[in-house]
């Protein structure tokens, strides 16, 4: 069976299937309960991939849920006025490349909507050097 596994079916050579009928049954059986059970493996395999992924995103939610509950009901209103604790605007890295691809693709779907935020979007177009025309 182990040579069958791998595609060598000459342990089975001695016997014709045309006399044997149940050999050929057997190996029809065989391969359909191997192509099931590799399928089987893949999804679950497929599973614990994803699982791993909604493992991140929800320990992220629920950081996020549980610093906009402390910064709600747990600081005084004096404290929550501190720019170094709240600054207005918030810097932090994207790569170039992947922005570019993820905005092409909005355009593409007709996500990337212009009504809002117009001048920041404008502003992000240039920089990234792509021509969009909101009118096409």
């Amino acid at each position: 069976m182990y040579l069958f596994l791998t595609g060598d079916s000459s342990a089975l050579t001695n016997w014709p299937y045309i006399s044997n009928p149940s050999i050929a049954i057997l190996i029809v059986l065989f391969s359909l309960l191997i192509v099931v059970y590799l399928m089987n493996l893949f999804i679950g395999l497929l599973n614990m991939a994803i699982e791993k992924d909604n493992n991140r995103v929800s320990y992220l939610m629920q950081k996020a849920e549980i610093l906009a509950e402390i910064e709600l009901f747990y600081l005084l209103p004096y404290q929550r006025r501190y720019e170094k604790w709240f600054p207005e605007v918030i810097y932090y890295y994207a790569n170039v490349d992947k922005t570019r691809e993820k905005i092409k693709e909005m355009m593409k779907n007709d996500e990337w909507n212009t009504d809002e935020f117009t001048e920041l979007k404008q502003a992000l177009l240039e920089k990234l050097n792509i021509k969009y025309n909101p009118n096409k």
